[in-house]
């Protein structure tokens, strides 16, 4: 787990914070929950899932529950 923690905040430092030149703490923590919020949980693709969008990873999921449940 530890891992993936490393490989987030490697990710998260590359991706938005090193191009940053934050003037507040306030900006700081707006634009990286915004980045986390609003592009890395939703659009960027993971390697972890299978190079998939959280969302279409999720979707994914769901749609193998509800057809093991029909057909169980």
């Amino acid at each position: 787990m530890l891992i993936v923690a490393e490989s987030f905040f490697h990710t998260l430092k590359v991706e938005k914070v090193y191009d940053q030149d934050y003037k507040t703490r306030f900006q700081a923590k707006q634009s990286i929950f915004q980045y986390i919020e609003c592009y890395y949980n939703h659009h960027r693709r993971h390697s972890a899932i299978g190079n998939c969008i959280p969302m279409e990873y999720e979707y994914n999921n769901f749609l193998k529950k509800v057809v093991s449940v029909k057909t169980g």
